[in-house]
């Protein structure tokens, strides 16, 4: 297919000092769990990202001193030259797709604790580190201290050339950086020729600026990455105009502009709280101050969006960084006129969660993502089929639906059997939820790859129960019949029901997807700990009824730290009138109230309860699994070689465990090789 004209922009070369990127797709830095524990999936994931037409591929913050050590997170490295190797190999794949690569040197100053290398860490002044409340203090840097801290930057550059990069970044972002701390009005109260006037905290970014380009920048473009909004007055705002000075100073220093804006939940803000471009109010005025390229993010997924940000001057370059990980071919996509392929980011940030579980990153709509070493899985390729045995597929949520449209691709005859009159399962209904409708894209990309492949009958209305799958003799059959939550208060805090549930009307999340009239006061009992909760508690709230979530945890939703959503949907119940009561699990339940219990002091108090509605734990729909694996002489009578659960059928977890496990069977079937261990593990070698 031919790309359509709207989108030649999008496809215009721009140079960026001495180097040219192909095309205005920026993969911006950012983390992914793998880094310098996980080298080979880190620079196999890069590659990807470039064979699928990025322009510039960059990568997470890379730490350049001991001082500036960033573990236990999982980032990147490079101290001296023996961190070098990796990243040339990772460039020389990057390159080989004609992309350019770029490098975020990073030092964190005050804002992680040196836990490794157990260095003294550094500060503009001297202040508490910020990284998990850990009990130590940076010290203020002297000015010895700043000449070895532009010494380190300088040789890191060099060390980066060496490793082939294209692109060096000065990483300026206050509470993230040292460079952003000394720029900061609010956290630089240094008297010398570093602090006072924006003349003076400007000097070492300036500085910086200055070594970089000395030092590399007759082949190395030299970006800077600054936070638009960092600086901030008095009353704790944002001041925009100080932050234009800035940009207006220093306009034609660096080669690049990466502009975002301060505090990683606002920059990755999720889809439940922000629409695509929402940082352009922010950003806008950069590019009206430099003639030098300028790259912003904003979760773009509409090629219509990024054209708009071209054509009106806010942006040169299409920066992302979750848009990049649901589709690492979004570039290749757009230009082969293949819109409708485009897998969109739904903006959940399970992809930010690794970076706090320090694990390799995964993806909801990208089962592969982070698999590309380990199972030499490819997003837009896969094996053909093995055998031309058929396969039956029950069940239409996340888990079959990718089953069903992965083993379409590979060539099988699938029948996907559906008991519901419409597609997507739990997606289907979590996506009517507030602010979840961006989710509703975990089904549609899937239902319109199915639908356009003759391979694959779906049949909706489908209850099937042992006996027709046994007449129907399909030789594999894979059940993804997902879940059901439990009502009974069973769950993380408790593991026997709680007393006295028969005194008030029980309800669980599947009366609210259906709509089932719920009278108030209602109390929601969270001890699910992640968003079902607190969505559940605002949908309510909005019908008039008077809600209070009660959670043991410390905080509302708290796994939800790792997704950046904590703080938002803290506020946002906050704001609609939940009242929320947190460390208290429910410890008996009576006519017209619940009786509640603090877990740490064991003190007890009542709610008024009318309703009350939990959220705690689900239970497979796995029945009629295990009434098919009870008879297996009827199953190799009628046919069937194979019987398979999958996803929530197997073991209730994220809708993006619930993908890859629909993902990973399809790859798997027919397969008689799978190792104990079935991928590729990073060894240290002694």
């Amino acid at each position: 297919m031919a790309r359509d004209p709207r989108y030649d922009i999008l496809f215009d070369s721009v140079r960026i000092g001495p180097v040219t990127a192909k095309n205005r797709f920026f993969q911006v830095p950012h983390c992914n769990g793998m880094g310098m524990s996980y080298p080979n999936a880190m620079s196999a994931m890069r590659q990807m990202k470039a064979e699928g037409g990025w322009a510039v591929v960059c990568t997470e913050e890379t730490d350049i001193h001991p001082t500036g050590d960033l573990s236990p997170l999982v980032e990147g490295r490079l101290w001296d030259d023996r961190d070098i190797p990796i990243f040339a190999s990772m460039n020389e794949g990057i390159h080989r797709h004609g992309a350019l690569a770029g490098i975020e040197l990073a030092h964190t100053g005050p804002r992680d604790a040196c836990l490794y290398s157990r260095e003294v860490p550094l500060g503009v002044a001297h202040t508490p580190v910020s990284a998990g409340d850990y009990p130590a203090q940076a010290r203020a840097m002297d000015n010895a201290d700043i000449q070895a801290f532009r010494r380190w930057h300088r040789e890191a550059a060099l060390r980066a050339k060496r490793a082939g990069f294209d692109i060096v970044y000065v990483y300026c972002n206050a509470g993230a950086s040292l460079i952003g701390d000394f720029l900061s009005r609010a956290r630089n109260q240094r008297t010398d020729e570093y602090g006072g006037s924006l003349k003076n905290r400007m000097r070492l970014l300036r500085e910086i600026l200055e070594d970089t380009r000395d030092a590399v920048g007759s082949t190395c473009a030299v970006a800077l990455r600054y936070v638009v909004d960092d600086q901030v007055g008095a009353d704790g705002r944002a001041d925009l105009v100080e932050s234009g000075e800035i940009v207006e100073h220093l306009a034609e220093f660096p080669d690049l502009w990466d502009v975002n804006i301060r505090d990683w939940a606002r920059d990755s803000t999720p889809s439940r709280f922000g629409t695509e471009g929402f940082q352009e109010e922010f950003v806008s005025f950069v590019k009206k101050l430099t003639t030098k390229p300028v790259v912003g993010v904003g979760r773009f997924t509409s090629p219509d969006t990024m054209v708009s940000q071209i054509r009106r001057g806010i942006l040169d370059f299409i920066g992302a960084a979750r848009p990049s990980i649901a589709d690492p071919f979004l570039p290749r996509k757009v230009e082969e006129g293949r819109i409708e392929d485009i897998r969109e980011c739904i903006g959940c940030n399970m992809c930010v969660s690794a970076d706090f579980t320090m694990v390799p990153m995964r993806c909801t709509q990208n089962p592969t993502m982070g698999e590309e070493w380990r199972k030499d899985w490819h997003p837009e390729n896969i094996p053909a089929k093995s055998s031309d045995e058929a396969v039956l597929v029950i069940g239409a949520g996340p888990a079959g639906l990718e089953c069903a449209r992965a083993l379409g691709q590979r060539g099988y005859e699938v029948t996907l059997a559906e008991a519901r009159s419409v597609l997507g399962g739990r997606v289907d209904q979590e996506c009517r939820l507030p602010g979840l409708a961006a989710w509703g894209r975990v089904r549609d990309y899937r239902v319109q790859q199915i639908q356009r492949m003759a391979n694959v009958q779906v049949y909706l209305g489908s209850r099937l129960s042992p006996e027709d799958i046994l007449e129907l003799g399909v030789a594999n059959v894979i059940l993804a019949t997902g879940c059901t939550w439990r009502r009974d208060g069973v769950g993380r805090w408790w593991n026997t029901p709680v007393p006295g549930l028969g005194a008030v009307q029980v309800y669980g999340p599947e009366d609210v997807f259906a709509g089932s009239p719920i009278e108030g006061p209602i109390v929601i009992y969270d001890d699910d700990r992640y968003y079902m909760g607190g969505v559940l508690a605002e949908k309510l709230r909005h019908s008039g009824r008077e809600v209070t979530l009660v959670t043991p945890a410390s905080d509302v939703s708290g796994w939800t730290r790792a997704t950046l959503e904590q703080g938002w949907i803290e506020r946002r119940l906050d704001e609609v009138g939940v009242v929320v009561v947190e460390k208290h699990a429910i410890s008996a339940v009576a006519p017209g109230d619940v009786t509640i219990r603090h877990v740490q002091t064991g003190r007890e108090r009542r709610l008024p309860c009318r309703s009350l509605l939990m959220v705690t734990m689900r239970l497979p729909a796995d029945e009629l699994y295990l009434e098919l694996a009870a008879t297996p002489d009827r199953l190799k009578a009628s046919g069937i070689a194979s019987l398979t659960r999958i996803g929530d059928c197997l073991a209730p977890s994220t809708i993006a465990s619930a993908v890859y496990a629909g993902h990973r069977a399809a790859r798997e079937i027919g397969a008689c090789d799978i190792q104990d261990i079935p991928f590729k593990r990073e060894m240290v070698t002694v």
